[in-house]
């Protein structure tokens, strides 16, 4: 075997060249990035400010805030929405209220707007059955976390 030459042939070669190459790159990454970040880039090039002058204020995209959190009632109404209209398609059972993510309490509501839901798929269809499982899970989550989130046991 010569210099240069793999010592495998055929398709683990291809493989072991592969993997170099790759190593090789990843180790090229990390500076071309340093490169790219410290080069000439049009920042560079901008006229530099004076001492008093302020400073730009970015876009205001660049300044808005994050996703505030949702509210145990949202979550409670988003999590409700999506097994019910799971179970009303007919899905095959997912397992126990805690595989699904749900609480009890959360799962209790689950349970009403399902059954409301089923009786107004066979009289009315699948359309009004969907609206009325966005609607009662709203309301009914609503009023399940009106005092909101509990605040006792090892669930705090």
């Amino acid at each position: 075997m010569g210099r240069g030459e793999t010592p495998w042939p055929g398709a683990t070669a291809r493989r072991f060249r592969l993997a170099r190459a790759l190593a090789a790159l990843a180790l090229t990454l990390p500076a071309g990035a340093l490169a790219t970040a410290c080069g000439d880039s049009p920042a560079d090039r901008r006229p530099s400010r004076a001492a008093g002058e302020a400073a730009p204020t970015p876009p205001a995209s660049a300044s808005a805030s994050p996703r505030r959190p949702l509210s145990p009632a949202e979550l409670c109404t988003t999590a409700v929405r999506h097994w019910a209209r799971e179970a009303l398609d007919g899905a095959t059972p997912y397992g126990d209220y805690q595989s699904m993510g749900l609480s009890d309490r959360q799962y209790g509501v689950l349970r009403e707007v399902l059954a409301d839901a089923r009786a107004v798929r066979s009289e009315q269809g699948t359309r009004a059955a969907r609206s009325l499982i966005d609607r009662q899970a709203r309301d009914r989550c609503a009023e399940a976390y009106r005092e909101g989130a509990p605040t006792r046991g090892p669930w705090r």
